[in-house]
């Protein structure tokens, strides 16, 4: 249900929720307040089960996206066998197991066989996968699958570097600690020349 409100300000938010999903996580929410021993009635905490309903439907928004739709929306044909890397990708995304933050970059490379697909496609793939709760093993494997899936290229290759808040903020605490997966298919996984290419554009050693 799409909802605008014009603040004190003057200018115009929009945005798009289902209503009875924000308004069940706020109740939700109001009752974790509780529950933590706050106030949700005291000021600074009056719009706080809201605005957190607002964030997680937003944060889990590629539960309602289909990935490979995405990608189909932009293939051409085209003569072209080397090569394409989409590399520094952002990725945002929450841990299934604490509901903290994954932050991260993906790099992603395929090798076209007859079809080509539009550039700020790939990204809008790693997102879909990554707004939703994660493991980054298994995120990576799901955008190495639904490229390969899709495309039918010749390889693709998929490596994301992440920093997972449940090891900085709690458990071991260890904030400089950093997470590398890799999946390969194809012309990646059986030519290590090839593999080896990928991994020299993006700057990363797997060894």
């Amino acid at each position: 249900m799409a909802k605008n409100e014009i603040n004190n300000l003057g200018y115009e938010k929009k945005e798009n929720y289902d209503q009875q999903t924000l308004d069940n996580l706020a109740f939700h929410y109001k009752e974790i307040l509780k529950l933590l021993g706050e106030d949700p009635q005291r000021e600074g905490l009056l719009k706080t089960p809201i605005r957190v309903a607002k964030a997680m439907q937003f944060f889990t928004h590629g539960y309602d996206v289909d990935p490979a739709a995405i990608l189909r929306s932009a293939m051409f044909k085209e003569d072209y066998k080397q090569m394409v890397l989409v590399k520094n990708i952002e990725i945002y995304s929450l841990c299934e197991h604490h509901l903290v933050p994954i932050i991260g970059k993906a790099h992603v490379a395929y090798i076209p066989n007859g079809t080509i697909v539009g550039l700020s496609k790939i990204p809008r793939v790693v997102e879909c996968f990554a707004r939703r709760l994660q493991v980054q093993e298994r995120l990576t494997q799901q955008i190495k699958n639904c490229i390969q899936d899709t495309l039918n290229p010749l390889g693709v290759a998929v490596v994301i570097e992440a920093q997972h808040l449940c090891m900085s903020m709690r458990g071991v605490q260890k904030q400089n600690s950093l997470t590398t997966t890799s999946d390969f298919t194809g012309a990646f996984l059986k030519n290590p020349q090839t593999r080896e290419e990928f991994m020299h554009l993006i700057g990363v050693r797997l060894s």
